[in-house]
């Protein structure tokens, strides 16, 4: 298990005082890149990591993996600091950046390395390169990856140590749609095999599809920690889509509901009605006689409850 507990980063930069109008503010101390952060990543699920460009995201993993030292609070996995973890890579294995490494190097070699320095039998090596689908690349040099090999190659040296934990960040990025649903997969089996898996990614679609629960912050603070189902249920935009066989009945049914305060987008014959339940659709379209093929309620996307919920916390627009 991963456990953060008050978790603070604060990056020494003088403070700026600066000029408005004829006057000069009063210097304020920068915002810190994380904030009082606390949350748990269980094992046995995948866990998705989400917030806005700036959010902190890609600091908080450093902390957790001693890369930055924190201003306040802990991060610990199984309860001490990855520092104190005697078998490095065979306690926790993480993806932070497919480019970090050395491009004149083999992937056979690259991995060797990392093995040798962490205590794995050499054969781990190949067995993950195979895992990951770079077998036969094994031999070339890693400079001549695509990105997509790159991050294929980053998962392997995080799995090279068979750890309990693993961290990934934006590990599908460069991938293939059949890589992004191997990756899926991939991470899926893991979490079934008891690991706990943290995946830092900005797409909500496969955050969808992938993982179980959630830890959303924005500006450096906690916005959500729960499951995928609670979050998306958060969101208020609901929609309604109401269905009929006749356009010119589905045009008076919009015109009506648009008269009653409903916010209405049509498609010929098809409507998506936010602001109005399903109930009051269907007795509006009882009353002016228009008869429903189709009346499905529908919960927000988690994008969209993403979307909403983070929008305060948005650092570039």
């Amino acid at each position: 298990m991963i456990e953060v507990h008050e978790l603070t980063k604060r990056y020494d930069r003088p403070a700026r005082s600066r000029r408005v109008g004829r006057t000069r503010r009063p210097a304020t101390a920068p915002r810190p890149s994380v904030d009082r952060l606390s949350f748990n990543v269980k094992p046995g699920r995948v866990t998705g990591f989400l917030g806005p460009n700036g959010a902190g995201k890609s600091t908080t993993l450093r902390l957790i993996l001693g890369l930055n030292e924190p201003t306040s609070g802990t991060a610990t996995v199984g309860g001490r600091r990855f520092r104190e973890l005697p078998r490095g890579l065979r306690d926790v294995g993480a993806l932070l950046d497919a480019h970090d490494v050395h491009g004149g190097r083999t992937a056979e070699a690259h991995l060797a390395a990392l093995a040798r320095t962490n205590g794995i039998p050499p054969r781990r090596a190949g067995e993950v390169l195979d895992e990951v689908g770079l077998g036969e690349a094994g031999r070339r040099r890693i400079g001549g990856y695509s990105l997509g090999m790159k991050q294929r190659l980053g998962i392997a040296a995080a799995l090279l140590g068979d750890p309990p934990v693993l961290l990934f960040d934006e590990p599908v990025n460069g991938l293939d749609p059949e890589g992004v649903l191997w990756a899926r997969g991939l991470f899926r089996r893991l979490a079934a095999e008891g690991r706990t898996v943290f995946v830092s990614s900005h797409l909500m679609s496969e955050m969808e599809h992938t993982a179980d629960d959630l830890v959303v912050i924005g500006r450096g603070r906690l916005i959500a920690a729960e499951s995928v189902a609670a979050f998306a249920a958060r969101g208020t935009r609901r929609s309604v889509t109401a269905r009929t066989a006749d356009p010119a009945a589905a045009r008076g049914l919009a015109d009506a509901l648009e008269a009653e305060g409903a916010t209405v987008r049509r498609e010929g014959g098809s409507l998506t009605v936010t602001g109005f339940d399903a109930d009051r659709i269907g007795v509006l379209a009882f009353r002016h006689g228009v008869p429903l093929a189709e009346l499905t309620a529908h919960a927000s996307s988690l994008e969209e409850a993403f979307m909403e919920l983070t929008a305060d916390s948005v650092e570039y627009r």
